[in-house]
């Protein structure tokens, strides 16, 4: 396959070494500095019984309130800035300590096979761990936009591209990119219809016939688009928790896209795309003190520690977005999160309804049973979709990274996808 429209597709590189995450760093500091200000603004209404409490904490707050009856205010009160300020020392050491840490992923060592303006498709059938002619042929691996690919290949010990590798199949990774002159007015229709069914059709036509797709997160969702827009190219297609049903765990999600909806043209007039820290300002928003927790953890793990080293190559990659076009921002954040066009069976694709009813190969959908980024029932509509006597689910005991790169995913998610692999004809 001949390389295209070549351009950079690297992010742009940092003033200095040290990391700069986690992003957006002062979202997290202020959310770390809110969380004590508002405790100590609440412990006087709480000890006048007027702070309301959730059904399942009630019985845990009259006894609390009874202990603190115990106790002089004063001391309370010194108590709690105690604890604050240990968990502010905490949380600041372990964001040093992530970014002055030494690790490295290394240069990626998959040759480039395919490439059409930033985007490309890496050959992991090429790496030392493949085998041999790759004796069971291709499989397309297609990550989320909105996160860099690497995910499916972190370093070599966690690795799902060269799992399949090892296996004997010729993993073939889209890598989308950073946005460039190109891509600046690109919707899902252009890298649905263009980048990806183009692709699609250059591999299928090297391998002599269809190939099997796995699409993870949003970039199921892609696969299982261009999977109806030329169905006569996919064997087999697996969708690694994939979303459909926005409103499904309830309208949390939506909520938070609807409150940030009115400034979102403003922002995109200012901007080309949607700036990777918004992004991340809304990601962490579903849970806002994640992060605290997991920096407090870092802080007392050895710094070179092999538990270190995963901690920092995730963490790596988490920090390393990729800025959403103007009109792929509307169509997720507007048509996905608010709207709920997938579910409602209105999301089209350079025309053509995309209603997982249509799937004619057969399908896996892996739903593990922890994710907090999809939750299982919006990843559960989309099984519930598929043609019956084609589907197949998988509920894999992990979140949504852990699935492709903890430190079971291997036993709990590739090895019984391989299984399916293996059966589904």
């Amino acid at each position: 396959m001949s390389a295209q429209n070549r351009q950079q597709t690297n992010p742009p590189k940092r003033a200095s070494n040290r990391r700069a995450g986690p992003r957006p760093l002062a979202m997290h500091l202020a959310v770390e500095m809110t969380s004590w200000l508002s405790s100590r603004a609440a412990l006087p209404i709480f000890r006048k019984q007027f702070l309301p409490w959730r059904p399942e904490l009630q019985e845990q707050a009259k006894k609390l309130l009874s202990e603190m009856e115990n106790h002089h205010p004063d001391d309370i009160a010194q108590a709690l800035d105690r604890v604050a300020f240990a968990n502010q020392s905490a949380f600041h050491d372990g964001v040093r300590a992530y970014q002055k840490h030494g690790y490295k992923r290394g240069t990626d060592d998959a040759p480039v096979l395919w490439e059409d303006g930033a985007t490309r498709i890496l050959d992991y059938g090429a790496v030392e761990e493949a085998k041999p002619k790759s004796p069971l042929g291709i499989v397309v691996l297609v990550p989320s936009l909105v996160n860099r690919g690497y995910i499916l290949d972190l370093n070599k010990k966690r690795s799902f591209a060269r799992f399949l590798a090892k296996a004997g199949y010729r993993p073939l990774l889209v890598d989308w990119g950073y946005p460039g002159e190109e891509e600046t007015h690109y919707g899902l229709d252009d890298y649905i219809a263009g980048r990806l069914v183009t692709a699609l059709q250059d591999i299928a036509d090297m391998n002599g016939g269809p190939v099997p797709m796995i699409g993870y997160c949003m970039g199921g969702v892609l696969t299982l688009a261009a999977t109806l827009l030329d169905p006569a190219q996919v064997s087999r297609l697996v969708l690694l928790a994939t979303p459909w049903d926005f409103m499904a765990a309830g309208p949390t999600q939506g909520r938070i896209a609807a409150a940030f909806a009115p400034s979102l043209p403003h922002m995109l007039s200012i901007h080309d795309s949607l700036p990777v820290d918004v992004l991340q300002s809304l990601f962490a928003s579903l849970d806002p003190f994640m992060i605290g927790e997991k920096f407090r953890r870092f802080a007392s793990i050895p710094a070179n520690s092999a538990k270190a080293d995963d901690f920092v190559a995730l963490e790596d990659w988490l920090n390393d977005g990729v800025p959403l076009t103007r009109r792929v921002a509307i169509d997720c954040l507007i048509g996905w999160y608010v709207e709920n066009k997938p579910a409602k069976g209105e999301w089209q694709i350079d025309g053509i309804d995309i209603n997982p009813a249509d799937i004619s190969c057969p399908t896996l959908a892996v739903i593990p049973e922890n994710d907090r980024i999809v939750p299982p029932e919006s990843a559960q509509a989309l099984f519930a979709g598929l043609p019956e006597e084609l589907r197949t689910e998988l509920h894999p005991s992990a979140g949504h990274i852990g699935m492709m790169v903890g430190s079971r995913a291997e036993k709990s998610m590739w090895e019984p996808m391989l299984d399916w692999l293996a059966q589904a004809d």
